[in-house]
């Protein structure tokens, strides 16, 4: 009786991997790189971290020292309480869900459309979709941001408004194009078989290609929050008046006229919460089950 093949193979066969000869430079090779790896990732987070609670002088004076003279943790107060960045995070908030609703909704619809349902002008609307994204997003910022000014047929003007973000936020053809492929992957026998139990392209996308899209909502959902969260450019652009400011527009505003220490912390606070929402978007839905909730046993 013959073995199984080794289905984990690489670079080292199993019989190099044995010899200590090979195998300890490679382990500390490993370490090595995930030591870099880790330093170059966590390195400038944690600095802020303790930069957040550390007295203007030290960070100026001993950058690198952990806490020369104590820890100040009045600046994460003063910098939620005295500058306003409450009102600011929770523009924040508004603007990364409301971005995150928009190219949700476009990108499962359009998906849909273009891989499910497939109608005779679906490989017309690919091939524009797909050729949007040879476009320079800053070729489109001045058409973008008349359109804003005055909305066509409805002569209604969208500036200081959430809706200025939200709805370009929807053109996004990198989303409809990765969601488009996701759906490719799916059975179609799935399909077929409910087409025939006289399920409607409504009830098909609700309660057969949703639940079985998490790892690709939950993909799209990282992209379009962590974006939303960090854009600059065009809120600031369509988002003037500071009471509807995100952080990432009002912060960079206001460096020139708070303490550094203050300014850290608000740093520090901005920070926060798409880390989390990147873990949370991790454990629910990119290690989750593509086909969870769609087949029956």
């Amino acid at each position: 009786m013959t073995a199984a093949p080794d289905t984990d193979r690489g670079i080292v066969s199993v019989s190099d991997w044995r010899k200590p000869g090979v195998r300890r430079p490679l382990r500390l090779s490993h370490l090595a790189l995930l030591g870099v790896l880790m330093v170059s990732g966590l390195g400038p987070l944690l600095w802020l971290a303790k930069a957040a609670i550390t007295p203007t002088q030290d960070t100026l004076r001993t950058p690198m020292a952990i806490f020369p003279n104590g820890v100040d943790w009045a600046n994460l107060s003063t910098a939620w309480n005295t500058i306003g960045l409450d009102v600011q995070f929770m523009n924040t908030v508004w603007v990364a869900l409301g971005s995150w609703a928009v190219q949700l909704i476009v990108a499962t619809t359009g998906g849909f459309v273009l891989a499910v349902l497939k109608p005779r002008w679906a490989p017309v609307l690919n091939g524009m979709v797909v050729a949007t994204l040879f476009v320079p997003a800053v070729v489109l910022l001045v058409p973008l941001y008349l359109t804003i000014l005055n909305v066509p047929f409805l002569g209604i003007s969208l500036i200081n408004t959430f809706w200025a973000v939200w709805l370009p936020a929807g053109a996004s053809a990198f989303n409809v194009v990765l969601v488009k492929r996701f759906f490719d992957g799916l059975p179609p026998e799935i399909f077929e078989a409910a087409r025939t139990d006289g399920a409607g392209p409504f009830r098909l996308f609700w309660s057969i290609v949703l639940p079985m899209s998490k790892p690709i909502i939950g993909v799209v959902s990282v992209f379009a929050i962590i974006a939303a969260w960090k854009d600059f450019l065009w809120p600031s652009l369509v988002l003037a008046d500071p009471k509807v400011q995100p952080l990432s527009v009002r912060l960079p505003a206001l460096q020139q006229t708070i303490e550094l220490d203050v300014y850290l912390a608000a740093l520090a606070i901005s920070t926060l919460i798409p880390i989390v929402l990147f873990v949370l978007f991790q454990n629910m839905f990119l290690r989750s089950a593509g086909m969870g909730g769609a087949v029956k046993g």
